[in-house]
């Protein structure tokens, strides 16, 4: 992962690329194969090995290109969460959310710890009740857009690389801490849990949640990104599944991975990679059998008459 030094160089050479600017951070969608030509020109081993990932999915999506700093993969699931998402998770219509940072710093005080990637007058406790008060809103705001063009304008708008956008990646980061926390006890208290958590707590690092927290989860943004084990913890603290296209895996049964991989549902947030540090968006094509979420149209019979019943 990129180091905070390098991150700061590439902010100093390219100012839109820093917090506060209007720079998109999620670019429009683009085609696969295009893209593919552009950046790996060449015969390389790897530059042929990653030009056959994407010619095998490139019938099937497009690109949309996610800034390259360290929250990427944050910002790509969170995306695809408010780009696709049709409702809202049970855990959102909890009405205490915007309580569970004071409940946590008072039971764990694990907030003293956090560090947010640009000033703020509020307390920690504060901020972090505002980071999930805003993400509530905002997916509210997309599972109520009555067309697909009202939800990329309110995408657009996030994605600005302001500080709203930064605020909900850091409430997704609270999300992943407060499921850790939760799956932790389960396990010690020796009820099942996902198979990912016994890979999250046997690291010599992350034996516990307070060393998940201190020694991983909040240089995320900062210094690193996150590691497989942690995509399995977002995508459960989500109820979502991350299906990732990782394309260096081209030829073997890694090709396609989900995250965790215990829950697949049938809707998953698809991302590309080409080396599990840097992640972008895949979007389905919108052939003309199918509609603007990517599910089969049904064209009626001559009579007029529907003879086939589907759910979708």
């Amino acid at each position: 992962y990129r180091g905070e030094e390098e991150i700061q160089k590439e902010c100093a050479l390219f100012p839109s690329a820093a917090v506060g600017e209007t720079q998109s951070s999620v670019s429009a969608a683009e085609d696969l194969q295009t893209y593919s030509e552009r950046e790996w020109k060449g015969n390389t081993t790897k530059s042929l090995l990653i030009r056959k990932g994407y010619e095998a999915i490139a019938s099937e999506f497009n690109l949309r290109k996610v800034r390259g700093d360290n929250y990427c993969a944050l910002r790509a699931v969170l995306f695809q969460v408010l780009s696709q998402s049709k409702q809202l998770p049970a855990w959102l219509h909890d009405s205490d959310i915007s309580k569970w940072p004071k409940e946590m710093h008072s039971d764990q005080d694990f907030i003293t710890e956090w560090q947010f990637p640009f000033e703020t007058s509020k307390s920690k406790v504060q901020h972090l009740e505002q980071c999930l008060e805003l993400l509530t809103n905002k997916w509210q705001e997309a599972v109520q857009s009555k067309s697909l063009e009202e939800r990329e304008r309110m995408c657009q708008q996030v994605f600005r690389g302001h500080d709203e956008e930064y605020e909900l990646l850091e409430a997704l980061k609270f999300l992943m801490l407060r499921t850790a926390v939760q799956l932790h006890s389960d396990m010690e208290k020796g009820s099942d849990v996902p198979e990912f958590c016994w890979l999250l707590f046997a690291r010599d690092s992350s034996k516990c949640p307070k060393t998940f927290l201190t020694n991983h989860l909040r240089h995320v943004g900062f210094s690193g990104g996150l590691e497989q084990v942690e995509m399995c913890l977002l995508g459960y603290s989500l109820q979502e599944t991350i299906r990732v296209v990782r394309l260096y895996k081209c030829d073997t049964e890694e090709f396609i991975t989900y995250y965790p991989n215990d829950h697949k549902n049938a809707s998953p947030l698809c991302l590309l990679t080409e080396d599990d540090r840097h992640y972008n968006v895949l979007v389905p094509k919108k052939f003309p059998k199918f509609d603007a979420y990517g599910r089969p149209k049904w064209n009626p019979p001559s009579d007029g008459q529907s003879s086939i019943t589907t759910r979708l």
